[in-house]
């Protein structure tokens, strides 16, 4: 794998940074994705959909850049070290892949410019109460009724369900001695009847993820996408491309960085924390870990990029990826010591918390709750390491 940049890259990283640089709204500048509105969301995504390059690793045929591995790489490393809040991976990188893939022409036709473009806003229908890593265990049941499907069940950390369109669901249409040989893959309208959507108000005081409930809902049958109870390949498929995208190379990079430029500070009256051989030390382990992740994901994109859809090697992405995330949150509030404690939420004025301390430890606190969550989406890590064990090592 040849990792040196040639001319030609370089190029492109000039280009990729002066259009970020003139283009990126200066209003969302140092905003925490928990204080973003719906048209926060979608206002890079849309410029990046005007410019052609909201969606760098789809077919060209469908909308993609047709950028080279590297090239890709380049413009998530651009993206992270300027602080672009980028597009939700919920339509781009999830479903999209799934509908160019599994899906019907009319499907593709229907589907795919409405998620480019972000008209459509799409949210994910996975888990449910006592179905989150034991996916197969989902009760949600869609009937076949005539031409329609009538779905009931319950979905729980539906993230952003208040903002969506629709949502592509899970939902069991046989039962039987396998259960994953009961499951279908669906697209459902959010505005269809009897969906109710409830608010899951976390730990940090934000409202992101929620509850869905169906009773009722009728949904046609032409949004079943693939085969009837064929829907555990087409998850498998979409949880590889969700659980690679969870690495965040680029982006712990940036606040590995951030996390430097706080331990140099003086937060007290003391020496900087960065003259702590301890604390170095862990900086240090953190690099070296970031390091062998990057090159992990750099050959999984070249694998890729020669049609080879993400395997296994996506597990282990997403563990180190989400533990390299949370050790840097636990490091920030280290350095920023007793100045993370105070957070009181009802000091909120607008979309700023009242800041108590120094700068540097304003929302450390939020960060490192809002983070304890990356080792159980999109499969927790135990089960990674399951996958691991069977798939790579043989176990």
């Amino acid at each position: 794998m040849d990792v040196e940049f040639t001319k030609e890259d370089m190029a492109f990283r000039e280009e990729v940074r002066a259009f970020i640089e003139e283009n990126y709204p200066k209003h969302l500048l140092g905003k925490e994705r928990g204080n973003l509105s719906k048209e926060d969301f979608l206002a890079w995504h849309k410029i990046l959909y005007k410019k052609g390059w909201v969606a760098p690793s789809w077919p060209e045929e469908f909308g993609g850049t047709g950028w080279s591995v590297t090239q890709k790489y380049i413009f998530n490393e651009e993206s992270a070290a300027y602080g672009t809040i980028a597009p939700l991976p919920f339509g781009i990188q999830m479903l999209a892949p799934v509908i160019y893939t599994f899906g019907s022409q009319e499907q593709k036709e229907n589907v795919l410019p409405g998620i480019a473009s972000g008209d459509v806003w799409w949210c994910q229908g996975y888990s449910e109460p006592g179905a989150g890593s034991d996916l197969a265990a989902l009760k949600t049941k869609a009937v076949l009724d005539g031409d329609e499907y009538v779905v009931n069940g319950h979905k729980i950390w539906t993230t952003l369900a208040q903002h969506a369109d629709w949502i592509f669901c899970l939902v069991r249409t046989t039962t039987g001695e396998k259960r994953q040989e009961g499951i279908s893959f669906l697209l459902i309208d959010m505005n269809t009847a009897g969906i109710d959507v409830r608010p899951i108000i976390m730990i940090d005081g934000g409202h992101e993820v929620n509850e869905v409930f169906f009773d009722d809902v009728r949904v046609p049958a032409s949004h079943l996408v693939g085969d009837v109870d064929k829907g555990w390949t087409i998850a498998k498929f979409l949880l590889g491309n969700e659980r690679s995208g969870i690495a965040g190379v680029a982006r712990s990079k940036k606040a590995i960085e951030r996390l430097r430029e706080i331990a140099r500070g003086e937060l007290d009256d003391g020496a900087p924390l960065i003259e702590s051989g301890d604390f170095s030390r862990k900086i240090a382990e953190l690099e070296i870990d970031l390091t062998a992740l990057e090159y992990t994901e750099l050959r999984t994109l070249a694998a890729e990029s020669k049609g080879q859809g993400p395997g296994p090697e996506s597990s282990l992405l997403k563990v180190k990826g989400t533990e390299i995330q949370q050790r840097i949150t636990e490091l920030t509030m280290e350095a920023v010591g007793n100045y993370a404690s105070p957070w009181v939420p009802e000091t909120m004025i607008g979309d700023n918390y009242m800041a108590i301390g120094p700068e540097a430890a304003y929302g450390a606190t939020q960060t490192y709750f809002n983070t304890r969550k990356t080792s159980i989406y999109g499969g927790s890590n135990e089960i990674q390491r399951n996958i691991i064990a069977k798939m790579v090592l043989g176990l």
